[in-house]
């Protein structure tokens, strides 16, 4: 949980440091919009590890059944 409060702290101090003197409204929803950009990226990226391994370990598991016949 402390890493949680962490970050939002993290993402509210950047936030408010690019709209100097914005509404603490408009401040929290940058950072709620920077955070879920974050979010999705990182989930973007794991994906696409998933599909690679995928593509991998089907690739070793043909070569593996070659190797068998």
């Amino acid at each position: 949980m402390a890493q949680v409060e962490a970050l939002v702290n993290e993402k509210l101090a950047e936030a408010s440091a690019a709209t100097t003197g914005a509404d603490t409204q408009i401040v929290s929803i940058l950072a709620m919009l920077n955070i879920a950009e974050a979010y999705l990226a990182l989930k973007e990226e794991r994906e696409e590890e998933r599909r690679t391994n995928r593509e991998r370990l089907t690739g070793l598991i043909e070569r593996l059944e070659g190797q068998k016949n």
